[in-house]
């Protein structure tokens, strides 16, 4: 998760499922996870991260005061291409802290970390 701005302009900050879970398990850091997926997919087989905050990528824009700027973000969806849309918005936006969950989802459930939801 990024300490200084980014220029959204070159690359999304990414981080990758080591570094979020990592980040996840200290309580001091306050990570909020906003999961772009549909509500569908949320409540999917996939399943989506404990605690994960559900805003479709669509309405997103609409919905950016629900995002507190005082702690790191990460967004997240199935495979990583809506996320880092929505990490260059929020970053537009003037939220700093805002990385992008390398391989979305997909990763997350492939390297067997906790989801919501989901199928076996």
């Amino acid at each position: 998760i990024p300490a200084e701005p980014v220029n959204p302009a070159v690359n999304p900050d990414e981080v990758t499922v080591q570094e979020m879970k990592k980040a996840l398990s200290d309580p001091k850091l306050g990570i909020k996870v906003i999961d772009v997926r549909e509500p569908d997919e949320f409540e999917g087989p996939l399943g989506h991260i404990p605690g994960a905050q559900l805003i479709p990528l669509g309405t997103l824009s609409a919905r950016i005061a629900e995002i507190a700027t005082d702690k790191p973000v990460v967004t997240v969806c199935r495979s990583g291409g809506r996320s880092a849309q929505a990490t260059v918005l929020l970053q537009r936006a003037g939220i700093k802290r805002v990385a992008n969950l390398t391989g979305g989802m997909l990763r997350w459930r492939g390297e067997g970390h906790v989801v919501d939801g989901g199928s076996s």
